[in-house]
Order: structure tokens, then sequence, then C-alpha cells
């Protein structure tokens, strides 16, 4: 495993002129990580609230053909 410690020397090997870039690099890999933590898929799904009426999953073909009015 990686330490700390050791990205630390290989950071102090990089010319202060690409700084900028490994920095940027830093920033993405916090971001992307931070997004993956924030939950899986179905874990987001279960968050989706539908209103509609009580035969909606019945009668879904007909709302969607607009046989049946949505009131």
């Amino acid at each position: 495993m990686i330490s700390k410690e050791v990205i630390k020397k290989e950071i102090d090997n990089i010319p202060e002129e690409r700084l900028g870039e490994l920095h940027q690099l830093i920033k993405e890999f916090t971001k992307s990580k931070n997004a993956r933590n924030k939950g899986n898929l179905m874990a987001k799904l279960r968050q989706i609230k539908i209103q509609g009426p009580k035969d909606f999953s019945k009668n879904i073909d007909a709302y969607l053909s607009r046989e049946i009015s949505g009131g």
C-alpha cells in the first residue's frame, strides 16, 4: 500500500511549473470519489416519487396513449 509520505516525495520531484496540472488532477480525483460515495443507482431510484391515479400501474398503456385522462 502506498503511504502519503511516498506520494509527498513524488510531489517534491515535480517541477513548479507543473504543479497547476497536478492540482487539477487532485481536484478531479477528489470530485469523482465524492460523487461515487453519494449512493448507488438503486438508492437514487428509491428517492423518486411518482404521483398519479390509483390505477396508474394497471392502466399505464392507456394513460400513455391518452385513452384515459390523468385527472
